[in-house]
């Protein structure tokens, strides 16, 4: 799937099916690409960009499916900078995500419920789920489902106000420290240096409630791409998406070796030997 694509034109996911699902009695549309066991991709803001796009198709191309929720903006948009400013404006605010809140989203209930779909359609050892700035910390939340056993936090940018809160409520937080300890898991996750929304305080608590089962990964400044789209140029305005909007795809580049590492990490979860195809 991970022929070349234009970054800088909306991309019309063509290689994807669209799937109408509902769940929770909620109906979102999945877009689904792959073979093998499941990945829940989800989406940072302002949305399916091409980038998240082809940070999917990188996954289907690893030898899973994946399954990437339409969680808010225009599917497959370049993120220009008022377009995206709008939908953060109207998600912030949405019932489903609370966005400038502490204590967790309720739409993760439906990607819980997603997860325990994708592991059913696909079998294998359980589900990996990616979540990335404003869904970052929606991969811990997914901890509740048994079925999700490989989560990557990257830049998990929610509560913005403040640096060092957390999007999950702390009784949630015990029991995926529970589960990850009970099943020998760990939660890996990713970062830059300098990120202004994502700041080094988020990973501090995300440690300090995980311990040891909390992998870091901080990639300096430098690594991250000097153009992004104009969202993240000019609205982000830091280092953030790291293996998205900032990622450099050009072999030996920091972004890169994060991408594979990812990667590596749900070959190891989801593609044990004997696993039911």
């Amino acid at each position: 799937m991970s022929q070349a694509r234009r970054m800088d034109v909306d991309d019309p996911l063509d290689d994807f099916e669209r799937r109408p699902v509902t769940l929770e009695g909620v109906e979102k549309a999945v877009h689904v690409a792959g073979s093998g066991p499941a990945v829940i991709v989800m989406t940072e803001m302002p949305g399916i960009s091409p980038q998240v796009a082809r940070f999917a198709r990188w996954v289907c191309d690893a030898g899973f499916t994946v399954y990437m929720p339409s969680l808010f903006g225009r599917d497959g948009a370049v993120p220009g900078a008022e377009e995206g400013v709008a939908v953060f404006r109207r998600t912030c605010i949405s019932a489903e995500f609370r966005g400038l809140a502490a204590g967790g989203s309720p739409v993760t209930r439906w990607l819980r419920a997603l997860a325990r779909l994708a592991h059913g359609e696909c079998g294998g050892p359980g589900v990996g789920a990616i979540g990335m700035c404003f869904t970052g910390n929606f991969a811990l939340s997914l901890m509740l489902e048994p079925a999700t056993v490989a989560p990557v936090v990257c830049q998990p940018s929610m509560p913005m106000d403040t640096p060092a809160a957390l999007d999950i409520p702390a009784e949630d937080l015990a029991q995926v420290r529970e589960r990850l300890e009970r099943e020998d898991l760990t939660v890996m996750a990713y970062r830059f240096a300098g990120d202004r929304h994502c700041r080094a305080e988020r990973f501090a608590a995300l440690g300090e409630a995980l311990g040891p089962r909390f992998v870091p990964r901080v990639l300096p400044d430098g690594a991250a791409h000097p153009e992004p789209p104009p969202f993240f140029a000019r609205i982000v305005a830091s280092p953030h998406s790291v293996v998205t909007a900032h990622l450099i795809d050009e072999a030996g580049q920091p972004t890169v070796a994060a991408r594979d590492e990812i990667l590596d990490f749900f070959r190891l979860r989801l593609q044990r030997a004997g696993a039911r195809a």
